[in-house]
C-alpha cells in the first residue's frame, strides 16, 4: 500500500507566491541562480542556493553556506511572510506547458516506504549531493522542494482529483518560462488517503537525492529523539504524485568534445561497424532504436546494423544504454559518463538547435539526439530493482520550490 499523509504547509501569501517560487536547486548552477534571483529578495533561491549571497568562489559545502541558508530562510519567513496552515491538508498542483497538462497530489509520503522500496527508485545517488541536502534539511528543519513521484494511473483517483479542482486556487501563476502553476488546497482528504492504500507502489521520477537526504535526515533526528513514535513529521517527505499517464519525459541528449583522436572518416567507419548510417536525417529520432548524430554540419541517422547482436536485459535495451555500450565507450572512449569531462548533457527544452550550435561553434565535436526514455521503461527498470544509466530522463515541466514547505 502507498501511504500519503496531509501536512501543515508553510507557504507564502498568494500575492507573494510569484516572487517566492523558484526553479529546483539542482537544475541551475550558482551563476544561473544568482542571475535568476537578482533584484528579488523573496526568491527562494536565496534559501536553496544561498551561496549566491556570498562572495564568488565560496566553497558550496562550507559552514558559511548553510548558515546563510538558515539566515535567509528565517528572513523570508519574517519578511514575506511565510505562514503555516492551521490544519493538515493535501493539495493539487497543476502544471501547464503549451499543450501539455498534468495534475498531481501534494502530500507527504512515508520514509519507511522509501527505505523498504515500496517507493521504487531507478537512479543511483551521489554521496556528496546527499550530504549537501541532508545538512540543508537538518539546518532548516524543513523540506523545501518536493520529490516528483508517479504511479500507475487509477480511474478512481483521477475522478477524485478532477472533482476537487475548484475555482478558488491558492496560487495561479505563470513563470518566466511560460509554464503555468496552479495549486488548490483539499481540506477533505480521507477519500484520497484511503484510495492510495490500494496503490501497490509509488515510483520516484525526479528527486532521488532529495528523497535519499530525507531518509538520512530522519535517521539522525530519530537518533536524537527521546520518545520516537514514528508519527513525527520527519518520518515523511514532501512529494507531488502524478499518474503515469500524465508524466512527460523529454530527450536527454549528449555532446562529446572530441573524436578520441579519430578523423571524421575514421570515426564514421568505426560507427558503421555497429550502426547503419543514413545522411540528411531528421534531428529528432522518429522512434526507439533510432539515434540522430550531428557531425561537421550534417545530421546522420543511426540504427543498429542487422548483423549486430541485439542487446538483452531491462537496462541494456534502453536507447541510452545502447548508445553508451556500442559507441560512446568503445569508439569515443567515454567509460563513465558521470565523471568523464569530455561529455556534456543537453536536457529538456534546449532541443536539437542547441546541439547544432555547440558543434558549429567548436564547443563539441559531435552531438547525439536520442528518442526520449518512456515512462513505461522507467517503471520497468524500477520494478526490476535496477538502475538506469546516468542522465536517462529529463522531466518537463519542472515543479517550483518554496510554494509548499514541509517542516520537520
Amino acid at each position: 500500500m502507498a501511504v500519503i499523509r496531509p501536512f501543515r504547509a508553510l507557504r507564502p501569501r498568494a500575492d507573494r507566491a510569484q516572487l517566492v517560487a523558484s526553479v529546483p536547486y539542482d537544475v541551475v548552477n550558482t551563476d544561473e541562480a544568482r542571475a535568476l534571483a537578482d533584484g528579488n529578495p523573496l526568491s527562494f533561491l536565496h534559501v536553496s542556493r544561498p551561496e549566491i549571497d556570498l562572495p564568488a568562489g565560496t566553497d558550496l559545502y562550507s559552514d558559511a553556506v548553510y548558515r546563510k541558508a538558515v539566515e535567509n530562510y528565517e528572513k523570508l519567513i519574517a519578511d514575506c511572510p511565510l505562514e503555516k496552515e492551521t490544519e493538515p491538508s493535501l493539495y493539487l498542483y497543476r502544471l501547464i506547458m503549451g499543450e501539455h497538462e498534468q495534475i498531481g497530489i501534494v502530500a507527504t509520503c512515508s520514509i519507511d516506504e522509501y527505505d523498504n522500496s515500496t517507493i521504487r527508485k531507478h537512479e543511483r545517488t551521489r554521496r556528496d549531493k546527499e550530504d549537501d541536502r541532508t545538512r540543508h534539511m537538518l539546518m532548516l528543519r524543513a523540506q523545501t522542494g518536493p520529490v516528483f513521484l508517479t504511479y500507475r494511473a487509477r480511474t478512481d483517483i483521477d475522478e477524485q482529483v478532477n472533482a476537487a479542482i475548484g475555482a478558488d486556487a491558492l496560487y495561479d501563476l505563470t513563470a518566466a518560462d511560460g509554464v503555468r502553476h496552479t495549486i488548490w488546497r483539499i481540506d477533505n482528504t480521507d477519500a484520497l488517503v484511503k484510495s492510495f492504500e490500494s496503490v501497490p507502489l509509488l515510483y520516484i521520477a525526479d528527486g532521488h537525492h532529495r528523497a535519499a537526504s530525507a531518509s538520512r535526515a530522519r535517521a539522525e533526528l530519530k537518533q536524537q529523539s527521546f520518545a520516537h513514535t514514528g508519527q513525527e513529521d520527519y518520518n515523511y517527505f514532501l512529494t507531488v504524485i502524478f499518474p503515469d499517464s500524465q508524466v512527460q519525459i523529454l530527450a536527454y541528449n549528449r555532446t562529446v568534445h572530441d573524436l578520441n583522436g579519430l578523423s571524421t572518416e575514421e570515426f564514421l567507419d568505426a560507427v558503421r561497424t555497429q550502426f547503419t548510417i543514413t545522411e540528411n536525417a531528421n534531428p529528432e529520432p522518429p522512434k526507439r532504436g533510432h539515434w540522430s548524430m550531428y557531425l561537421d554540419g550534417k545530421w546522420y541517422g543511426l540504427q543498429m546494423s542487422p548483423e549486430t547482436t541485439l542487446p538483452t536485459g531491462t537496462v541494456a535495451m534502453l536507447d541510452v544504454s545502447v548508445l553508451q555500450d556500442r559507441l560512446l565507450d568503445p569508439i569515443l572512449g567515454i567509460k563513465d559518463v558521470s565523471t568523464d569531462k569530455r561529455i556534456d548533457f543537453i536536457g529538456g527544452l534546449r532541443g536539437t538547435k542547441e546541439l547544432e550550435r555547440l558543434v558549429d561553434e567548436g564547443k563539441a565535436a559531435v552531438a547525439f539526439s536520442l528518442f526520449p526514455t518512456t515512462v513505461a521503461e522507467l517503471l520497468m527498470v524500477s520494478d526490476a530493482n535496477e538502475i538506469m544509466p546516468p542522465k536517462s530522463t529529463w522531466f518537463e515541466p519542472k515543479l517550483r520550490d518554496g510554494l509548499l514547505i514541509h517542516t520537520i
